[in-house]
């Protein structure tokens, strides 16, 4: 009985520290998938902002485009160094730990292009982009932009498909969403109408009828739609965080009180307010996807200088309570997006 007894408990002594061991091995694996603060910094130009997130099949990793500023160019004047770049690309597998990639081969040829805020989807094995562009390098908001079409089959070469007629000649920001009844509508910003939101409906991705409707009045940009928590759901940056609006039937929009991320944080990089993001609903959660501007604090009101140029991605989970998205900035992210 005694010889019994220390075989057992030997035995039980193996069991307690390979149950620890496992333990530990769980954990390390979570810590793998904790995203930092920041995200992601663009090491070109330090200018990454207005991300969108999508999986590559072939490549087998999550891509990140960006427009990209030209943050550390000390020899650009006035707002130039938001002009003339290209749309920047980072990779990763988990949706936690990113890395550069390239920048994007667009077939659109002019003379000091600017490509802005790109929306990307895949569809029936294509990926569609749908991209702003400015027609050169400006010192002022005041010129024309358009929205243009792109097809590619890696993400990373892109064939011009046409550029959209919409409400305005200055217009940017687009977002396509698919409806319910399959065909697919794009929500983008009218600069010409008070920076409000409109729309377009498509029923191939290829031609699109455009509304001429505002339906949301507010100031702002990067609208993006999306569906979580069994309802519809629609963010856009009003450089006061990020507005926040529910709709029934993807027309009729109701703002919430509060917006998300207009509160500064306390994490690297996150110390101020949040600007144009994606949403990436996965396996249940939903995570935002945003840029500051880490050096535009109270204190450097007016100043203009790498520092206050400079943006950094950042991530958050969101939130449901009562019926609204709420957002904790601070928390710590753990994400590893399926697909």
């Amino acid at each position: 009985m005694k010889l019994n007894s220390k075989y057992l408990f030997l035995n039980l002594v193996v069991v307690f520290f390979s149950m620890t061991l496992n333990a530990q091995e769980e954990a390390k694996k979570d810590l793998k998938h904790i995203a930092p603060k920041p995200l992601y910094r663009d090491p070109i130009f330090d200018g990454a902002a207005d991300p969108t997130i999508i999986w590559n099949k072939k490549e087998k990793l999550w891509f990140m485009f960006y427009t990209n500023r030209r943050a550390n160019d000390a020899a650009a004047k006035g707002i130039t160094w938001v002009h003339g770049t290209k749309i920047g690309i980072a990779v990763s597998k988990d949706g936690a730990k990113w890395s550069y990639k390239d920048t994007c081969s667009i077939n659109y040829k002019l003379k000091d292009i600017t490509y802005w805020a790109p929306d990307v989807i895949e569809y029936k094995n294509k990926y569609h982009m749908y991209l702003t562009i400015v027609p050169g390098i400006f010192n002022d908001w005041y010129h024309p932009r358009s929205i243009i079409h792109l097809t590619s089959s890696n993400l990373m070469d892109w064939k011009f498909e046409s550029e959209l007629k919409l409400a305005s000649d200055r217009c940017i920001d687009a977002s396509v969403f698919r409806l319910p009844n399959g065909t697919w509508r794009m929500f983008y910003n009218n600069e010409n109408d008070g920076k409000s939101i409109y729309y377009a409906d498509s029923n191939d991705l290829y031609n699109w009828k455009d509304s001429g409707t505002k339906i949301i009045k507010d100031r702002g940009e990067g609208p993006k739609v999306f569906v979580w928590k069994g309802k519809n759901w629609m963010i856009s940056d009003s450089w006061r965080g990020l507005n926040v609006y529910s709709s029934e039937d993807f027309l009729n929009w109701n703002r919430q009180d509060k917006n998300i991320l207009q509160l500064p944080g306390s994490g690297q990089d996150d110390k101020v307010i949040g600007g144009h993001a994606d949403v990436v609903v996965n396996d249940g959660k939903a995570y935002v996807f945003y840029f500051t501007h880490p050096g535009r604090t109270p204190e450097n009101k007016g100043v203009d200088n790498y520092e206050t140029k400079r943006s950094s991605i950042q991530v958050a989970e969101l939130e449901y309570h009562n019926g609204e998205i709420n957002c904790n900035r601070d928390k710590s992210v753990q994400i590893n997006l399926k697909h």
